[in-house]
């Protein structure tokens, strides 16, 4: 089914609720999770976890994203992109709900449906952007990483200092991303007279080889697939790593959500640059290099830890939205976009969801973060190369008759 088109315009009021809409789904889809690591730690000790189990955590909700994510489209060419947003922020509030349970299982089970709730939503706002702010996209893409990233980054700060407010305790305190859920359900119901479906990609002819077998396509998915991997180890540990170093846990939660805030910071430098380098090989090449010397500096200069977690959160917002960048820039057609995009999101989340295990298990048995940290700085380095391919002037049919 193609993409119906709206010839009425919206009146200011409607606009000004559609966008309000987007922003506060757009504050769901990180804090409820990302906000565990600040009191991990509580976690841990409330339930007496393992490192992995403890990694698992953050791993589940990367899970539903790898599964939840292709089933989005079509869930919502049967509901329609309203109410499929709206039924992602119900299932992102009654995960919330379950962790008020106190058992371990359904801390498990709540962040699971919170990560089903965050993929439908992930996967079909920006094709609602695509649709109703066709001439704003980049405008609105930043507005909403940036929203994204003020609000898991502000929530992070504060769930800690929160969890110690009146003894309140960790479960409160997360639980209290749920006022943002209501806001973004009270706000939508504007949107729900609506049923309207996202467009359909069978119009395309699809490409004859598959993108799998290119290069160019391995390049692009492991740029965003390392720097997730990255990424997510230190969302889930960055706390831990920074109270084992002697700062307090106030001050690993406030770095912890600065490193979230500085994770959006760059789509406000590189979406106007992008539009003029052509080739953005040696900018790719960079931010990996410079990801990997902030995660050196985490390491052995723990007491300039901020600057490196503002660093480290930056770079990783930049190679991430290159990343997204790439799946357009390097392909040939829609179809083939389609399948870049596919094929970087299952590979990416895959190591996304490796990544705090590994970490937290390397933790266990060493007694150490020497050895997550230079997981990381391993994976930054093979992401500086992978952009350097990946960021060259070529398309991937280009690539292979080169």
């Amino acid at each position: 089914m193609t993409l119906p088109i709206h010839n009425k315009p919206q009146s200011r009021f409607s606009g000004v609720l559609l966008v309000m809409g987007i922003l506060l789904i757009a504050a769901n889809l990180r804090a409820p999770f990302t906000g565990i690591a600040p009191v991990l730690d509580q976690i841990i000790n409330h339930f007496n976890l393992s490192g992995s189990q403890a990694g698992f955590i953050t791993t589940l909700p990367l899970i539903a994203f790898a599964i939840i994510s292709p089933m989005a489209a079509m869930f919502a060419r049967r509901q329609g992109l309203e109410h499929a947003l709206f039924a992602a922020l119900i299932l992102i509030l009654l995960g919330i709900l379950t962790r008020f349970i106190d058992s371990s299982t359904m801390l498990f089970v709540g962040t699971t449906v919170i990560g089903i709730g965050i993929a439908i939503a992930n996967v079909l706002l920006p094709s609602l952007i695509k649709r109703d702010f066709a001439t704003k996209v980049a405008l609105m893409t930043s507005a909403y990483v940036l929203t994204m990233g003020m609000a898991s980054g502000g929530f992070s700060a504060l769930v800690f200092p929160l969890s110690q407010f009146n003894d309140l305790g960790w479960q409160l305190a997360l639980g209290s991303s749920a006022m943002l859920t209501v806001a973004g359900l009270i706000v939508w119901t504007a949107q729900l007279g609506k049923h309207t479906k996202p467009a359909s990609m069978s119009q395309f002819a699809p490409s004859s080889k598959s993108v799998w077998r290119y290069l160019l396509a391995w390049q692009v998915t492991l740029l965003l697939g390392l720097n997730s991997f990255l990424t997510y180890i230190i969302i889930t540990w960055l706390p831990s790593i920074l109270t084992d170093t002697g700062h307090s846990a106030v001050e690993a939660g406030a770095y912890h959500g600065a490193f979230q805030i500085s994770t959006a910071l760059p789509g406000l430098v590189l979406i106007p640059l992008l539009a003029k380098l052509k080739d953005q090989s040696a900018l790719s090449f960079i931010l990996g290099l410079l990801s990997a010397g902030s995660a050196i500096g985490l390491l052995y200069m723990p007491n300039l830890a901020f600057f490196w977690t503002i660093m480290l959160g930056f770079c990783s917002g930049g190679c991430f939205i290159l990343g997204l960048s790439f799946i357009s820039l390097r392909t040939d057609d829609p179809h083939q976009a389609a399948s870049l995009s596919g094929m970087s999101q299952s590979v990416g989340y895959l190591l996304a969801a490796i990544g705090p295990m590994m970490a937290g298990a390397l933790h266990t048995s060493t007694g150490s973060w020497e050895a997550p940290l230079w997981l990381c700085i391993i994976a930054a380095l093979l992401c500086a190369l992978c952009g350097f391919g990946g960021g060259r002037n070529t398309t991937l049919n280009k690539s292979a008759e080169a």
